[in-house]
């Protein structure tokens, strides 16, 4: 994997993250037992969050060492973490869990398909409706006849 040159907006901060993160998580399995034997409890926990603090120091040392880019702050942090197409997409994602008590499973997976399919793939709506129909009917075919799960039918319908 090709490794970026300069350092991305806050990574230096989530390196530090990482780090004192890892050092909480070996503090936590060291008061498991502490180092009283090999066959403890807490030997497994502290092995492993040994190796987080180890990797974590390894990352913050490379993202110290490596180029500082045009990061723009906290604003630039936000801008990168926060592309526009990933809040409507989770906008859209919250409307869609809103919504299924209201009109069911079905026909809000229907809509939110339909949405993602027609903004990602832009290929028009009638390939994103046929698609979506597709896969309404698969998982309906699934879940409902194979599997006999009942699909909540939302309240607008009863």
């Amino acid at each position: 994997m090709k490794t970026p040159d300069t350092v991305r907006p806050g990574e230096r901060a989530f390196a530090l993250l990482l780090v004192l993160f890892a050092g909480y998580a070996f503090r936590e399995a060291y008061g498991i037992s502490g180092f009283s034997g090999l066959t403890t409890g807490g030997v497994m926990p502290m092995l492993a969050s040994g190796v987080m603090v180890v990797t974590a120091l390894v990352i913050l040392a490379d993202t110290l060492r490596a180029p500082s880019g045009d990061g723009g702050g906290v604003r630039g942090v936000v801008a990168y973490l926060f592309p526009l197409r990933v809040v409507l997409f989770t906008a859209l994602v919250g409307v869609y869990v809103a919504v299924i008590p209201w009109v069911g499973f079905l026909p809000a997976s229907a809509g939110l398909l339909f949405v993602a399919i027609w903004a990602l793939w832009r290929r028009g709506p009638v390939w994103a409706a046929g698609v979506s129909a597709l896969s309404i009917g698969v998982i309906f075919v699934l879940f409902r006849l194979v599997f006999q799960v009942v699909l909540p039918a939302g309240s607008l319908w009863q």
